[in-house]
């Protein structure tokens, strides 16, 4: 664990937003989530978050969610830093959520802007210094109006950031000239990425870290090679990979977490299976991903990864 508040040069590149696999009966299969860890740190991830949106926080138990913490520590084994998920829209729930991932070893925590109450802004800000007063973690906060209602303003985000505890932003706004609008305002190393796979190209280019990214799940070698690319100034290939991955983006966004689970169950790693009121893809919607994933299993991709 790593107890250092505002030191995230980590937190760059693409992170995996892991989902959290399920047996038939509905049971978390630990075995089959270590898998997935594993083969995201064998492809090169600076940190994996864990229970959070692809990881059906929100149906996850308190001792499931500590337990799937835990786990994704353990098999990291500081290979990789591992973020977890502990946002609600109670303050105290989130507290909870967040002193069980520092005793679960998480290495520093997620937290969204409360949902469904609709704070006002002074209340975002104190929601979170409540949640930063019951941890010695850094904290990354999420800004996903889509699902709020209520955005983190870019003032209240800079009144945050004066706090060492506070050390990036996931960014779900969908807004990718916000780096640059930002970038004068927040303290040096506080660390900006994107929420969204569809922007995060242009959200790096214009001077983001990186993205919290579903995709990431599925190719993690082409998207570490579109991120090295983009830092390179390698636009061309960027573009490119970027291109082919967009049906497969548009796929997992969505229906997201089934379409990422049923595409990573075509991959033999996971079952499909998700928890109520999830559901699994319809036919359609299976065959969509089906010729999604074919228009990126090439030859030419797998060898420019490889590269």
């Amino acid at each position: 664990m790593t107890s250092t508040a505002n030191s995230a040069i980590w937190l760059s590149g693409y992170i995996p937003d892991v989902p959290t696999p399920f047996d038939e009966s509905g049971r978390i299969d630990l075995k089959a989530f270590a898998d997935l860890c594993e083969r995201q740190i064998a492809a090169g991830v600076s940190a994996l978050v864990v229970c959070e949106a692809a990881g059906e926080a929100s149906t996850l138990s308190s001792d499931e969610h500590e337990a799937v913490i835990r786990a994704a520590v353990e098999t990291s084994h500081g290979r990789a830093r591992v973020i977890g998920g502990a946002g609600s829209n109670s303050t105290s729930r989130a507290i909870e959520l967040t002193r069980r991932a520092e005793a679960a070893g998480a290495d520093a925590v997620l937290s969204v802007v409360p949902y469904y109450n609709k704070p006002m802004q002074n209340g975002i800000v104190a929601h979170f210094l409540a949640v930063a007063g019951a941890t010695g973690l850094p904290i990354i906060l999420h800004d996903i109006p889509s699902r709020t209602v209520r955005e983190l303003a870019n003032d209240t985000l800079t009144r945050l950031a004066q706090s060492r505890q506070f050390v990036g932003l996931r960014d779900g706004s969908g807004d990718v000239s916000r780096p640059m609008c930002l970038s004068s305002l927040l303290p040096p190393g506080f660390r900006l990425l994107s929420g969204d796979d569809a922007t995060a190209l242009a959200y790096i280019a214009a001077g983001g870290d990186g993205c919290i990214s579903t995709v990431c799940n599925v190719t993690p070698d082409l998207c570490r090679v579109i991120f090295s690319s983009l830092r390179e100034g390698r636009l061309q290939t960027a573009r490119y990979l970027q291109k082919r991955l967009v049906p497969l983006e548009a796929c997992l966004s969505r229906d997201n977490p089934a379409a990422l689970k049923y595409t990573l169950s075509q991959l033999g790693l996971i079952t499909p299976a998700t928890r109520l009121p999830l559901v699994g893809l319809d036919e359609s919607a299976k065959a969509a991903v089906a010729r999604a994933v074919a228009g990126i299993a090439d030859e030419d991709l797998v060898e420019l990864a490889q590269a």
